[in-house]
């Protein structure tokens, strides 16, 4: 299929050689399809540094039957005297209640070493994809699969220096990973996958894993004393001002909502009601275009405006912010209503992917797990129910449809069970 091919393109074209990346990756098609000014790369664009090897990579990463490293190391678990936070909103352990869905989706995209398979983009791996897998399992409270993904990504992902998992895996490549850089929010959805497992069953490797992920993504990719307020760097490199003449870069669809209300419980010492609080300022000043849609990558280096470079699109990974605002139960009407006025009600049958400068649509996302997201948005925007063949997750579409679907049907049982009753 395309669109998930696309998106893959997108997460290359940010995370190396912006030029290098523009030649192989294929946004010749997609520049085009924006209009010929898109297509054209500025002429002082400052191209992004390649990612620094930060750790060796071992020989055996290449292959899924890696030993797994120690699932603990430093830092310990918090302190006694600075306790876990206890408003730290609902618990996902076992809220998918759907195991025929799950057993589907852990049997083709699950491989029996951990692996989680991105069909449509040559069944690649990344971290996004592994903190995925490991959230719906403790969703669907499946802990064998769960440590499954979870050795396979300690032992394939996490081979920087730091605690922090390199973002891509690629089956046809030697080494397999051939970008030590990171990928921010698969930091944040595998530190989160891993305090929602450790609170489901009391695993202190768990918790200490969660830890030291989270306190390590946040000392490197959060910025809390930036003038908009606390900003997340999309990776370690590339993205700040040193890096771009139009840095710092962000994505809000790397605001984890959801994730940063949970992670107070590993790693209290962080103002996680900062960055969600920032997360929905940027959100309010990124209203580009006729549409007032966000596009993928923003500058914020004064006031928030379309990054150098990269096409102005509203496209695969801008779906997600209202996903995550939604499980987090967070947000006002109006930073709905965008959404809900771009896609027409829940019951359209695709998603448009939208140039911001002209509001107009050029792609369209055609699997029907994509359209679990409006129907997400309108039941948290005014409780509209989840129209009937979206209570149960077709399983006939790739990896990333399939996996909003399933996201979403989770976050409308953990918000908004009256959303999905039969």
């Amino acid at each position: 299929m395309r669109p998930a091919p696309a998106r893959s393109r997108a997460r290359a074209f940010a995370h190396t050689r912006l030029g290098a990346v523009l030649r192989r990756a294929g946004w010749v098609i997609a520049l085009a399809a924006a209009g010929p000014a898109a297509a054209q790369q500025p002429a002082q664009q400052p191209a992004q540094p390649p990612s620094p090897a930060q750790a060796a990579q071992p020989s055996g990463q290449q292959t899924e039957a890696t030993t797994v490293p120690p699932a603990t190391a430093l830092p310990s678990p918090p302190r006694s005297e600075t306790p876990a936070r206890t408003d730290a909103g609902p618990s996902l352990a076992n809220t998918l209640g759907d195991e025929a869905a799950w057993r589907a989706y852990r049997a083709r995209f699950v491989t029996e070493q951990g692996r989680v398979v991105d069909t449509a983009n040559g069944m690649i791996s990344h971290s996004e994809g592994q903190g995925y897998g490991m959230l719906i399992a403790v969703g669907a409270g499946d802990r064998a699969a769960f440590e499954r993904i979870w050795g396979w990504t300690r032992a394939n992902l996490m081979v920087r220096s730091d605690e922090l998992l390199a973002w891509r895996w690629a089956p046809d490549h030697r080494p397999a990973v051939s970008d030590m850089n990171n990928a921010t929010d698969g930091d944040i959805l595998v530190a989160w996958a891993l305090t929602e497992a450790a609170e489901a069953w009391g695993e202190p490797s768990y918790r200490t894993a969660a830890r030291r992920i989270a306190v390590e993504f946040g000392r490197k990719t959060i910025l809390f004393k930036d003038p908009h307020g606390a900003l997340l760097l999309p990776a370690v490199s590339g993205f700040s001002a040193r890096d771009r003449a139009d840095g710092p870069l962000i994505n809000l669809s790397y605001w984890v909502f959801p994730a940063f209300q949970r992670l107070a419980i590993v790693a209290p010492e962080y103002d996680w009601v900062s960055l969600i609080r920032s997360g929905l300022d940027f959100l309010r000043q990124s209203r580009f275009g006729p549409s007032s849609l966000p596009t993928e990558w923003i500058s914020a280096k004064e006031a928030l405006r379309p990054a150098d470079g990269f096409p102005p699109l509203f496209s695969y990974n801008a779906i997600r912010v209202p996903l995550y605002l939604a499980w987090a139960g967070i947000g006002r009407p109006e930073d709905y209503a965008p959404f809900k006025t771009l896609w027409g009600g829940i019951d359209r049958e695709r998603l448009p992917i939208v140039d911001t400068r002209d509001g107009q649509p050029v792609e369209w996302l055609s699997e029907v797990g994509y359209t679990a997201i409006p129907a997400l948005t309108a039941c948290a925007a005014d409780g509209t129910p989840f129209p009937e063949p979206l209570r149960t997750v077709q399983d006939n579409q790739n990896y990333y449809p399939t996996t909003l679907h399933l996201l979403a049907l989770i976050a409308a049982r953990m918000r908004y069970p009256s959303c999905v009753k039969s």
